[in-house]
């Protein structure tokens, strides 16, 4: 047996793990654009600058922080189901 795929067998969890500790936040600003009419006729000339608030932008940013979230199954009244 090569050592490669024995790597990759401790590897792979420990990716997978890895993964599940961030979480990728999707900004996208193309809507919100689309939604204002000055933003439709903009100048197609090469180097004129586009005013910020017409600029398109998509990104990802990836969070690791951790959500704090609430499991104690109780509803807005304050009985305990359980």
């Amino acid at each position: 047996m090569s050592p490669l795929p024995a790597r990759l067998s401790l590897l792979a969890p420990l990716l997978l793990l890895g993964a599940c500790a961030s979480s990728p936040d999707y900004l996208d600003t193309n809507a919100a654009v689309d939604a204002r009419p000055e933003c439709t006729s903009q100048p197609d000339r090469p180097g004129e600058p586009v005013p910020s608030w017409c600029e398109r932008k998509q990104e990802v940013r990836w969070s690791d922080k951790e959500d704090k979230i609430d499991l104690k199954g109780k509803d807005d009244k304050g009985d305990d189901r359980r």
